[in-house]
This record gives structure tokens, C-alpha cells and sequence, in this order.
């Protein structure tokens, strides 16, 4: 994933979640790779590098305090959280230019089954939004009707 407009520094994988927390994983086959030039990207709250068996007991040593590491699907070792070393907004933009490639790939392999099932999530999506939608509306109406216009107004301030 390319991090910001044009930008230089790429992740091989990153994930947030709904708590707001960015990770970010570097994926290392060897031992020339963990040592290579390439930059690796730890602008996360919390960093990785994921790791074969064999390449972790060469390496172990040489992982930066902080950093994490995973042997396949297993954590091997810890990362510690920190700040951001990217704006918010510029991760989830990246995030969603990325995601929106690889919808359009898809897409386009005329994958009937991928396709179906796209549209299908799409609208169970605009269902669920309608639905929410008309909650958020009888629940105004319900506070307006029990407690008058004036504590909805002050509600929907965050008063």
C-alpha cells in the first residue's frame, strides 16, 4: 500500500481497526530482504515484521525495540503501541485508495461469483444505511415529541 498522493513509502500490509488503531506489517522472506535498503514502514500504533521459522532465529536479535514480530499467523513477540508517524487522514485516504484498486481488479476479471457477491454487500449496505437512517429519524422525533425541540437542538450540538 502506498502511503499518501505519489507517496515513496509503502507498507506490504496494513489494517485498522475500529477502535482507531492503525498496524502495519513488513513481510520478510530472507535474510537479504530483512537487511535490503528498501525502507520499512512503521507508521502504525503498532509495527511488525512477519517472519518464516527459520528467518526469525537469524533475526531475532536485530528487531528494533517496539517492533513486533509474527512467525505465519503466530505472535512471536510483542510491538509497543506509539503515535502515528503519518496523519490520520492520510492512512485512510491511502486505505481506500488501496481497497478501490483492488475492488476495480476484481471487477474487472469479470469474476461472475466476486461480482454477485459485491453487489449483494453493496446493497445489504444501502439496506443497513436506510435502516439506520429512519431509526436516527423516529428517535428525533421521539425526543422532540418527549422533551421539545430545545434538548434536541442541544443533543445534536453534543451539549
Amino acid at each position: 500500500m502506498t502511503i499518501g498522493w505519489y507517496g515513496k513509502e509503502r507498507v506490504d500490509y496494513m489494517t485498522y481497526d475500529t477502535k482507531g488503531i492503525w498496524r502495519c506489517y513488513e513481510i520478510k522472506i530472507s535474510k537479504s530482504d530483512f537487511h535490503s535498503k528498501n525502507h520499512n514502514t512503521f507508521i502504525g500504533n503498532y509495527n511488525y515484521y512477519v517472519l518464516t521459522d527459520e528467518l526469525y532465529e537469524q533475526v531475532k536479535d536485530e528487531i528494533p525495540k517496539g517492533i513486533g514480530a509474527y512467525i505465519g499467523s503466530n505472535l512471536v513477540k510483542r510491538a509497543k503501541k506509539q503515535e502515528l508517524k503519518v496523519n490520520k487522514q492520510i492512512l485512510t485516504d491511502s486505505m481506500i485508495r488501496s481497497l478501490s484498486r483492488y475492488l476495480q481488479k476484481q471487477m474487472d476479471s469479470n469474476n461472475d461469483y466476486l461480482i454477485d457477491r459485491y453487489k449483494r454487500e453493496l446493497n445489504r449496505s444501502k439496506k443497513d444505511l436506510s435502516n439506520y437512517r429512519d431509526k436516527y429519524y423516529q428517535l428525533g422525533n421521539w425526543i422532540r415529541e418527549k422533551h421539545g425541540r430545545e434538548i434536541l437542538k442541544q443533543i445534536l450540538k453534543g451539549e
